[in-house]
Order: C-alpha cells, then sequence, then structure tokens
C-alpha cells in the first residue's frame, strides 16, 4: 500500500521526470526547424539516425504538445510544436482519396502508406486538441474527418485490406481499443457527448468476443463472431496492449461518474494479463505470450519493449485509484521500479525503447519510426493527474 507521502513523492517524480527529462530531449533534439514537424529517428544522444519522419508522430506529438498546453500550462512553445505537427500532416501526409501516409520524407514527399488507418486516428486527436486550445474551427473539421475516415476504413466489412485470409477470416483487438481512446479524446476536445455511445459499443465488443473467460486471457485476434481460433495468430496474446485496453475502460469508468460494469471488466483484463505478462525471472514484462504455452512464432516475444511497461504503469496505478485494493498499489511499485531501473538513460535522458529478457540493452536508440513523444509522455501526465486526485483527497491513508 502506498502512504499519503509515497503518493506525493511519486507525483513529484513523474513532473519532473516529464517537465526535466522527456519534453526537453524532444523539443531539443526532434523538432525539424526547417521542414517543420517533429523527427523521431533519434540515437541515444539525441543525434539523427535516419531523417524519414513518422506520420504517426506528426499526429502523436501533435497531441501530447497540445495536450500539455491545454491541462498543463498555456506556454506558447507547446502549442508552437503541435501546430507545426499538425500543419506538417496537412501540408505533406495527405494522399489523394484523403488517406494519410505512413512514412515520408524529411519535407515531406510520400514514402509509405498501410494498410490501416492508424495514422488518421493520431491525425484526429492531434485536430481535436489542437481545437481544444485554439477553439479554431478547421481544427474541429479535421478531427472529426479524419475518426470518420478511420472508423470506415476500420469497421465497413470488405472496405480495409485484411492481414487475415478468407480462409481463415479473423478480427483484431486493436482497432476497437483505438475506437475507444480516439473517442474519448474527440469527446473531451470537442465537448461533444455525442461519442458515449460509440465507446460503449466498442468496449461492448471488446468484452464479447476478445475477453476469453475459460482461458483467463484477452485474445488479440478471434473469428468474426469471437471464437477461439486454436492457430498461431489466434493463440498469441500481447499483454502490455491488453493492459492498455483495461486502463481505457477503467477511465471511461472514471469519467462517467463509477461504471460498476465498466471497472470490474478493467479490473479483470488487468488481473488476468497481469498473470500472463510480468516476467517472474527477470522482471517487466514481455511482449508475447501463447494463450495455451505452445512456442511463439515471433522471435522478439520475451524482449522487453518500453511502451507495454508505460501502459502497466498506467493501469495499475488507475486500478489503485478507483479501487484501493493493495495488489494494485504493488504491481505498480513493480513495474515502475523494473522501468526506471532499465529503461532510464541517466546520461542523456529519455527511456531506450528495446531491452533484452533480462533487461539489457538492445539496441541504444532513443527513437525510431515507432518510438517517439507519445506513450512515455503521456504516461507520465496521466500519472501525474492520478496523483493529484488521489493526494487531494481527506483521506492519508491510501
Amino acid at each position: 500500500m502506498y502512504q499519503k507521502e509515497q503518493l506525493v513523492s511519486l507525483k513529484t517524480f513523474y513532473h519532473k521526470t516529464l517537465h526535466n527529462n522527456i519534453i526537453p530531449f524532444w523539443l531539443e533534439n526532434g523538432l525539424d526547424k526547417d521542414h517543420g514537424g517533429i523527427l523521431t529517428c533519434l540515437d541515444r544522444d539525441g543525434s539523427i539516425v535516419d531523417d524519414d519522419k513518422s506520420v504517426w508522430f506528426q499526429g502523436r506529438a501533435g497531441w501530447i504538445f497540445a495536450t500539455l498546453y491545454n491541462e498543463v500550462e498555456k506556454r506558447e512553445e507547446w502549442l508552437k510544436t503541435a501546430k507545426s505537427c499538425v500543419d506538417f500532416i496537412e501540408d505533406h501526409c495527405i494522399d489523394s482519396d484523403g488517406r494519410l501516409y505512413f512514412q515520408v520524407t524529411r519535407d515531406g514527399q510520400p514514402i509509405r502508406k498501410r494498410r490501416y488507418v492508424y495514422s488518421e486516428a493520431f491525425a484526429a486527436i492531434a485536430h481535436a486538441a489542437m481545437y481544444q486550445a485554439s477553439l479554431l474551427e478547421k481544427h474541429k473539421v479535421r478531427a472529426l474527418e479524419l475518426f470518420n475516415i478511420y472508423m470506415e476504413w476500420s469497421f465497413t466489412p470488405g472496405k480495409m485490406p485484411s492481414k487475415f485470409s478468407d480462409t481463415r477470416p479473423m478480427i483484431s483487438l486493436a482497432p476497437r481499443m483505438i475506437a475507444i481512446v480516439t473517442a474519448q479524446e474527440l469527446r473531451k476536445c470537442l465537448n461533444d457527448l455525442r461519442f458515449n455511445a460509440l465507446i460503449d459499443n466498442m468496449i461492448e465488443d471488446v468484452n464479447q468476443k476478445f475477453m476469453h473467460t475459460e482461458l483467463k486471457a484477452v485474445l488479440e485476434n478471434v473469428s468474426p463472431d469471437g471464437r477461439f481460433v486454436n492457430h498461431a495468430d489466434g493463440r498469441i496474446l500481447n499483454p502490455g496492449h491488453s493492459m492498455e485496453c483495461a486502463w481505457f475502460i477503467l477511465e471511461e469508468s472514471r469519467l462517467r461518474g463509477g461504471i460498476p460494469e465498466y471497472t470490474r471488466m478493467g479490473q479483470t483484463i488487468l488481473d488476468w494479463m497481469w498473470k500472463w505478462g510480468w516476467d517472474d525471472t527477470h522482471g517487466g514484462i514481455l511482449y508475447f505470450r501463447d494463450v495455451l504455452n505452445k512456442p511463439i512464432q515471433e522471435y522478439w516475444h520475451d524482449m522487453k519493449f518500453w511502451w507495454p511497461h508505460n501502459e502497466a504503469i498506467i493501469a495499475t496505478l488507475l486500478a489503485f485509484e478507483l479501487t484501493g485494493e493493495p495488489r494494485y498499489a504493488e504491481w505498480h511499485k513493480s513495474v515502475h521500479d523494473w522501468s526506471f531501473q532499465h529503461f532510464n538513460d541517466p546520461q542523456y535522458g529519455e527511456w531506450y525503447g528495446y531491452l533484452h529478457r533480462d533487461g539489457a540493452i538492445s539496441q541504444p536508440s532513443k527513437g525510431t519510426l515507432w518510438k517517439g513523444p507519445f506513450h512515455l509522455p503521456r504516461m507520465l501526465l496521466i500519472c501525474c493527474q492520478i496523483l493529484d486526485r488521489m493526494t487531494c483527497r481527506n483521506s492519508d491513508d491510501h
């Protein structure tokens, strides 16, 4: 259990890490003053490894910096950075069909476009946060347009080519999770409660199709009607991903005044997936597991990636806030301690992204096309907000 003074100390630690370490690292090393937007392929010391740009991270970084402006302090530097990322998307990252690219050159020439539409979801939340910051109608319009593209391509049958064959059709957890959290952000920034129904529908889909009571696991891929598929893709678990889903659902309960069914569902997911994910031998969160404990086809299955640890830190702390149950405080301390011991770089700042199972560094970069200012600063910001609420309560003993 955490005592109040421990929560205060933890809040101070997260706040300092966010504002004295993570945000300065990206402002100093990632901003592209020549072409706009942000560069994320950075070496350990912040030097550029590759100057191609991730379109995901133009949206994700835009959202981070606009959200800091909206929820922490009205710093013009943050708003200017968010605007630079959003403007880069609008000026360079839109294909002729209205969809976004995945990867572009430093000056915005297209390189790659993906089958899926996560670039669109991340751009949507960036525009939504920019609307909250500026009240410029164009950002509201674009947020809704991009979210509608995301929903249409993700959930209209036959619209988006499936990663699975017609011989063995399956649906995936990820699009539903992204729909939940994107709708939550648009609801907040656009002040539109009509998103409640969509969020409820997505949560029900997760509950009915992806939570498997007999296996006590959240499956990543299931048949279209929610049945377990006993093949490699159907057996795979991603514990950090599921714990991220858990805190989205717990947060929905909290935001709507406490929905007991959602709190129980978030707890169940966290309870199940902590047991699947926590590495009893070396500590930390394993990347993949097989639900039947068969060999796993992904060769990086036992590596430790930064982002599952970020999501587990949020999920355990939020579960502790909402329930007060001691195991969540214990789990939070375990994953917090392991993460900051192994991922943090005290010399150059930020976190390593990729570790071996025992916590040794696999490669030292601080950013790639998939790693940049999102999961880690989001974790630090949200944990500060959770701890603000907890330390403002009257009880001296949590």
